[in-house]
């Protein structure tokens, strides 16, 4: 069965390193190497390295590139930036999903504007081919073009309030790659024959582009480079991390440190039924009144239309168990009301007198032993306010939890780079 699996460039890397491999999304990936527990501390407290070559990339360019993707994709292209709802320009990037005609995500998706016709987007594992159909098809009529990018980059994560001094040991000029480098922003290209490319480079001239952005809530970056380069670039990540405690990390801990960023996982926490009622309702180009969208796109007529959806919530627990939520359903005073999407641990979090505090509470109380608390989504037929108490069951355990409307508190993601130098 291995040999049918996709690998990563780094497969080699993970194996001779003791990496627990599973098979996820066509590809062979580490699901651990000692401690999902530790690797996961690591990321709120230290720094953590992933591999994520197994997420797609599309090109899309052309003169109608902006047109096209202002149709197929959720968010305002026009406002979605910041506060004040600027247009998406050279170097930012913007989460958003693409649907069907019924209003079903087909994936989510980051969007990354390079400069005037020409964009990238980030999609799932397995999900290149499948959403470049979808946008091509789109596409038809439009000054555009839609290449598919699956296995011909490497991608690499590194999150963690330690990841900013780890990078700047390996970036050629630090400081001006670092500079105005806010949230959702990128630099830089993995293509040598970019304008671009000598934006971002290793010291030895070797060109990526550098998102700081993530998957874990934590302040970090995402690299993109040429296939070829991967091993040397992670390499070197690993060997300048070796001082701030980085730790490389595999699908276990990537796992459970989305959800407790409230980040949801693509056919799983959103898939084929109507994108709509859940926790991610920035993914929407809603009116500031929420009474309607600020632009018509592929699925928004569905969406408009669908009073009765389901809800999907976010849930924390009182501890550390969880239950198998292939198998759970939610009660509601005995009654059977849905569904368990998600449930993962987050390990850096624990409760004291109903609230929330993580590891890096700056406010957290003397002596609080923190040992993770479950936490995840379920979908419902009807909206639960915060603070209600639901039961989860999966035929083995049953948990009490609560709705809630975030769970890891004082997440780094969005803090300025200066403060972690």
């Amino acid at each position: 069965m291995a040999s049918a699996k996709k690998q990563t460039p780094l497969f080699d890397w993970h194996k001779s390193h003791g990496a627990n491999l599973v098979e996820f999304g066509d590809y062979l990936m580490p699901v651990w190497y000692a401690s999902a527990r530790n690797e996961h501390l690591a990321v709120v407290s230290l720094a953590g390295l992933f591999d994520t070559s197994h997420m797609a990339t599309l090109r899309v360019f052309g003169k109608d590139a902006f047109e096209l993707l202002q149709w197929c994709f959720t968010r305002n292209l026009n406002a979605c930036v910041g506060k004040d709802n600027a247009p998406l320009t050279d170097g930012r990037c913007v989460y958003g999903a693409f649907l069907d005609e019924y209003g079903n995500a087909i994936d989510d998706s980051l969007v990354y504007k390079i400069i005037d016709g020409e964009y990238m987007v980030v999609v799932n594992a397995s999900m290149g081919g499948l959403v470049a159909k979808h946008v091509a098809e789109q596409a038809k009529g439009r000054d555009v073009n839609v290449i598919d990018l699956t296995d011909q980059l490497g991608k690499i994560d590194i999150q963690g309030p330690a990841s900013i001094k780890v990078m700047a040991k390996i970036l050629r000029n630090p400081e001006a790659v670092f500079d105005k480098l806010p949230y959702f922003s990128a630099k830089g290209h993995f293509d040598p024959a970019s304008t671009l490319a000598g934006q971002v480079q290793l010291a030895d001239g070797t060109p990526m582009l550098l998102s700081r952005s993530g998957y874990t809530g934590e302040v970090g970056f995402e690299l993109f480079v040429e296939r070829a380069h991967t091993v040397k670039v992670w390499e070197a990540i690993v060997a300048a991390g070796e001082e701030f405690g980085l730790t490389p990390c595999g699908l276990a801990a990537r796992d459970s440190l989305r959800t407790g960023a409230v980040l949801p996982l693509s056919h799983q926490d959103i898939g084929p039924w109507t994108f709509i009622h859940h926790p991610w309702p920035f993914a929407l180009p809603f009116t500031p009144a929420g009474d309607g969208f600020t632009k018509a796109f592929h699925g928004s007529a569905a969406l408009e239309k669908a009073s009765d959806a389901p809800y999907t919530l976010t849930f924390v627990g009182h501890d550390l168990r969880k239950v198998d939520a292939h198998n759970a359903r939610v009660y509601l005073d005995g009654k059977e009301i849905g569904t368990v999407l998600t449930c993962a641990t987050d390990m850096a979090i624990g409760r004291h007198e109903g609230k929330i505090f993580s590891i890096a509470s700056p406010e957290k109380p003397a002596g609080l032993a923190i040992k993770g608390l479950c936490c995840g989504f379920i979908k419902v037929g009807s909206k639960l306010a915060p603070g209600t108490a639901v039961e989860i069951k999966d035929g083995k355990r049953a948990i009490q939890v609560v709705i809630e409307t975030d769970v890891r508190p004082d997440r780094t993601a969005r803090k300025a780079l200066k403060t972690f130098l």
